[in-house]
């Protein structure tokens, strides 16, 4: 009942961009199970090392911000797993719709298993940064080596 005076409460604008995006999450979790990674980047630019960030205006970075959040807030509401990547995907289309560039990072890191038995467990994690704001996927990514980025709208040199 929280959640729904919660969505109830936010602008009109922010719901329709709230529903779109628990959609969207769907989407991408089934395009994940069904496609390959290369196919569902393909329209995006591959690093295998960070590039310089574009850097934005006032309002872009609050919209980038925003769209973080409410596809994280989306996440928390589904049946589905929509962990890092499929959040990462999604807020990357909705940035990319209102040309607003950005990149996301796939990490990787050697380490305990979750059910602390697998002392070699490779963990991943993704990440997306607008600017220098990490709008989405924050936690924890500093303890991740980036072995890709991928970038949309331009990069500075």
């Amino acid at each position: 009942m929280n959640r729904l005076a919660k969505f109830w409460e936010l602008a009109p604008r922010h719901k329709v961009l709230l529903v779109k995006a628990w959609l969207l999450l769907g989407c991408y979790r089934f395009a994940i199970l069904t496609l390959s990674f290369k196919r569902l980047t393909a329209h995006l630019e591959h690093h295998r090392i960070a590039s310089a960030p574009r850097r934005l205006l006032s309002n872009q970075r609050d919209e980038a911000k925003l769209i973080g959040q409410l596809v994280a807030g989306a996440s928390r509401a589904t049946p589905w797993q929509s962990l890092c990547l499929v959040q990462v995907l999604v807020v990357q289309r909705l940035l990319a719709n209102r040309n607003i560039p950005g990149q996301f990072f796939l990490g990787v890191r050697m380490g305990v298993s979750d059910d602390q038995r697998d002392e070699r467990a490779l963990a991943a994690h993704a990440w997306l940064q607008c600017d220098e704001d990490i709008v989405n996927g924050a936690a924890g990514h500093e303890q991740f080596a980036v072995v890709s980025a991928f970038s949309w709208g331009g990069v500075d040199d």
